[in-house]
């Protein structure tokens, strides 16, 4: 309408013509900005939504995990799935998993020797008999389903860090409970991030050096316990890991030829610092090196009211041990171990005392001392794969002792293992297979030693489930 009044209002056709020609192009300027103005105002709101999406998604991902409700999805992954499913990418490691596993197990054999009647499943030097027909008679069968094992792992992210947990226990009873079918705790234990806390595996062993046996107590050589700790893992990745740790102090000492002395009766030990131990290990695609070390103190008093003589003492324990699993070959693997150390023995696998009494003579005050025990431990084993279904294990290890002058000449001086194996596969989650073992114990002085063999077949049933969500 405004056009016609416009154009109406010319007096001749030609200015006309020439003001439509003009105003055409106008009013299409006009639109297109108008346009180009709402596109604008859209962008505008997209972008604030986009951004109150974000806040909200952040806001989620901080908020804490909600429990399941019985209707949520949980998924279930067997032991072989879960070993097969490539890596989830990164969004997917951010959920909560939860891994159940877990084995049976049957021990049978026949000692053709003799042993502590409470460890007759296993072999363990410091068990043999210290003298002469202490354990009598020889031979006997042995049945057992104490190496039976139960286990649950978490992980959980948190803002901080994954939160990682195990919890695990099985059927073998040691201490009060040895030669017992009955539960004992393993490992319960937590770790946030770089830290940790709780009973697992101490900085200063390395399980990687136990072989693939059937066996339950294993290389006596080896440092193995695990211990109510404190740890910071400073330094963890595919080529370098580093641990440093806080662990409960414990000892044990040997009267040797004083132990029914009366003057003995009212000595007791003292903890008043905890054990220091670190961890060190180099990883590259041949295997890896790892040493590790420890410290800790050691003290007793004469708790009696009027000791006749001052037996008060304290003893600082320290220890070294190098380890590594050498890749010889794509089927073979050397698990190798050193370690030597005073007043270390209750870290040893099969080790006697901590400390021992050595004799002072020329203080007649004070005529015994404790003094922590040189310990050297060695361990050299060889896993082989002879094929998918197959494999075979073989090695030995050694601890010696050197002994105080105050000891017993029956005392344990020397302990040697041996063993070797042949293990079948019909299933990957299954084990059955036969191991010859050998044991062998020398006392301090006397001149006595005894050597143990066994023949052991046991069947293993492994099983895992793992959900995640």
């Amino acid at each position: 309408m405004e056009l016609h009044f416009y154009v109406n209002r010319l007096k001749s056709p030609c200015a006309a013509l020439a003001a439509l020609v003009l105003f055409v192009p106008w009013t299409q300027a006009q639109s297109q900005d108008q346009d180009l103005r709402q596109m604008r105002d859209k962008l505008q709101q997209l972008e604030q939504e986009i951004q109150e999406l974000k806040g909200q998604l952040g806001r989620t991902q901080q908020a804490p995990v909600p429990s399941i409700a019985p209707e949520s999805t949980v998924t279930v992954r067997s032991a072989e799935e879960a070993q097969e499913t490539p890596a989830a990418p990164k969004e997917e490691n951010k959920k909560n998993s939860v891994d159940i596993y877990g084995h049976i197990m049957l021990d049978s054999g026949y000692e053709f020797g003799q042993t502590d009647p409470n460890w007759f499943d296993v072999m363990r030097p410091t068990k043999l008999a210290s003298f002469k027909g202490q354990y009598a008679p020889d031979g006997k069968v042995f049945f057992g389903v104490r190496q039976t094992r139960f286990g649950v792992k978490t992980s959980t992210p948190t803002s901080v860090g994954d939160l990682k947990t195990i919890f695990e226990f099985e059927l073998f009873g040691t201490g009060v409970d040895a030669g017992q079918t009955t539960f004992r705790l393993r490992h319960a234990y937590g770790e946030l991030g770089q830290f940790g806390a709780g009973q697992t595996w101490s900085p200063f062993m390395d399980i990687d050096v136990f072989p693939n046996s059937f066996e339950y107590w294993g290389p006596n050589g080896m440092v193995f316990f695990r211990n109510i700790q404190a740890r910071w893992t400073p330094i963890q990745n595919d080529r370098l890991r580093l641990i440093l740790a806080v662990e409960r102090p414990g000892a044990s000492a040997d009267g040797g030829v004083y132990a029914d002395r009366v003057e003995l009766q009212g000595v007791k030990p003292k903890f008043d610092m905890p054990d220091f131990s670190w961890q060190a290990r180099v990883i590259r695609n041949w295997g890896y090196v790892q040493v590790a070390g420890i410290f800790r103190k050691i003290s007793w008093v004469n708790t009696a009211a009027n000791p006749q003589f001052d037996i008060n003492g304290d003893a600082f324990g320290w220890g070294i041990n190098l380890s590594s699993n050498l890749n010889f070959t794509k089927n073979d693997t050397g698990r190798f171990q050193v370690v030597y150390g005073e007043g270390v023995q209750n870290y040893m696998n099969d080790a006697p005392v901590d400390i021992g009494v050595k004799k002072n003579p020329s203080n007649p005050a004070k005529p015994i001392e404790g003094v922590p025990l040189p310990v050297l431990g060695v361990v050299s084993f060889l896993d082989h794969n002879w094929s998918s279904r197959f494999s075979t294990s073989i090695g030995y290890s050694l601890v010696n002792i050197s002994n105080s002058t105050g000891q017993l000449p029956s005392d344990y001086h020397q302990g040697h293992y041996a063993l070797t194996n042949i293990l079948y596969h019909p299933a990957p989650p299954v084990t059955v297979g036969a191991e010859f073992q050998f044991g062998r114990r020398v006392n301090f002085s006397d001149g006595f030693n005894v050597n143990d063999y066994r023949l052991q077949f046991s069947f293993k049933y492994d099983w895992k489930k793992g959900f995640s969500f």
